[in-house]
């Protein structure tokens, strides 16, 4: 059978003709054709790759705002990647209230030096006007010209102008926290429906990071406050001055071991001690509070040198309980016949920094000897240092220099560095310093104890070294 009959035949039994694939358009008309083609190609490929780069945005955002555990950095943290995210030069948020009535908190990002200035001493907004729609109503907010908005309460004196805005409430374990506000496309463009749905996107996200920041703020808090229940109120050390800060470490619910104390002793010597039990948990707290106990009892107890009172209490330890490693820096400063002398022994903790009264700084560096719960079988040297009128004596745990990203001794000279440089200011105020600009890298927890010794007028006259306990 031809071609033609079979053409024929098909007509004939209804089934009608076999189909013919598509003929080419005329040369010209393909060109049009081909070329409309990969237009629309290339336009479905940069709307792909551009949805890609706003998700890859959103998910950078989500981890840059997960990644922050405090409260005031995460909210700022917010506000610039929203920012980041649309192309927007202005943001803000807004904490609500308690009330949920009106805004007790604005933080800002995108004005430069002079837009700051001249807002200066200009109260932060309240929620009034075009901000306050989100307040009554918190469902996402579109305004292309906020002063022709019928809401515009218009903008106070310095204010830069702005005419757009997109603005997304904040909820936090379904209650309303807050609203981020944008304003200002660096393409001058009004916000669209695509900038809406990413920044709710990570609204929805910013609200679990704030409620982890609020809850690393509650378990820190819990923390430093059983910490601090552990460590003693120090009493009047007159003539001598002294000072005392604890910091718990950054990382949430982490206990620490670290403790310091300073007591007049029966001999009219004063005796310091700072100490810091290995691990961060219970255990460690616990352990912490069972040595410095039993070290505070002996210490006040025998008059016997730093040395003695460390083998003592490193037997009574091993013998009773079941402790981690722990360092120790105990010390007696006694009467001498031309001003103060400093008695101590370490267990395997930093030596003491020494800032005399014309700023040098020294560390008392000298045979360190072992931490407690290593060995009852080695001797502890003693070591002694005269401490001149007026300087100052810091006694510190390893959390206010060890840096993960530095040396030690890195750590150890910048502390002595920001020691001089603020030696001359009210010891209180010294201490707290040095808690607030230390070199370490914080996540451990710090103590520092920080004496100043007086003139040495009017000394109680010493008593033997080493004489039995009166």
């Amino acid at each position: 059978m031809s071609e033609q009959d079979a053409r024929d035949e098909g007509e004939r039994e209804g089934t009608g003709p076999a189909p013919q694939p598509p003929q080419p358009p005329p040369a010209p008309d393909l060109r049009i054709y081909v070329d409309t083609e990969l237009e629309r190609i290339g336009t479905q490929l940069r709307a792909l790759a551009d949805a890609k780069d706003r998700l890859q945005g959103l998910l950078d955002a989500v981890l840059a705002i997960s990644g922050e555990l405090d409260l005031s950095a995460v909210l700022r943290r917010i506000v610039t990647t929203a920012m980041d995210l649309v192309g927007a030069r202005y943001g803000a948020l807004g904490v609500l209230h308690e009330s949920g009535e009106y805004l007790k908190e604005f933080i800002t990002a995108g004005l430069n030096e002079e837009e700051r200035a001249a807002l200066a001493g200009i109260p932060f907004p309240h929620g009034r006007g075009v901000l306050g729609l989100l307040i009554q109503d918190p469902e996402p907010l579109r305004v292309e010209n906020i002063p022709g908005h019928p809401s515009s309460a218009g903008f106070p004196p310095g204010h830069p102008p702005m005419r757009t805005l997109l603005g997304v409430a904040i909820s936090v374990r379904g209650e309303i926290y807050g609203d981020l506000y944008l304003s200002e496309r660096y393409d001058s463009r009004p916000f669209d429906r695509e900038d809406e749905d990413v920044v709710v996107a990570l609204a929805g996200a910013a609200g679990i990071a704030i409620e982890n920041a609020r809850l690393f703020a509650q378990e820190r808090e819990s923390a430093e406050r059983f910490q601090r229940l552990l460590l003693p109120s120090l009493p009047d050390l007159s003539p001598f001055e002294v000072a005392t800060v604890y910091r718990p470490a950054t990382q949430p619910s982490r206990l620490g071991g670290d403790w310091y104390d300073a007591m007049v002793l029966p001999d009219d010597t004063v005796g310091v001690t700072i100490g810091d039990v290995g691990g961060h948990d219970l255990d460690a707290a616990a352990a912490m509070a069972r040595i410095h106990s039993m070290l505070r009892a002996l210490l006040y107890d025998r008059r016997t040198p730093p040395s003695e009172v460390l083998v003592q209490l490193d037997r009574a330890l091993q013998a009773t309980a079941d402790i981690p490693v722990t360092t120790v820096c105990l010390a007696r400063i006694e009467p001498h016949e031309t001003g103060w002398v400093l008695r101590w022994s370490t267990a395997g903790h930093f030596p003491p920094l020494l800032i005399t009264p014309d700023l040098e700084t020294e560390y008392l560096d000298a045979e360190p000897g072992v931490p407690l719960a290593v060995s009852t079988g080695i001797a502890r040297p003693d070591h002694t240092h005269e401490l001149p009128a007026g300087s100052i004596l810091l006694l510190f745990t390893d959390g206010l220099v060890e840096h993960h990203a530095h040396s030690l001794d890195e750590g150890l000279t910048a502390l002595a560095d920001l020691a001089a440089t603020h030696a001359e200011r009210p010891l209180k105020e010294f201490v707290r310093v040095l808690a607030d600009h230390h070199p370490s890298d914080g996540q451990d927890d710090m103590a520092l104890l920080a004496l100043r010794i007086p003139a040495s007028t009017r000394c109680p006259e010493p008593g033997p070294p080493g004489g039995p306990a009166v």
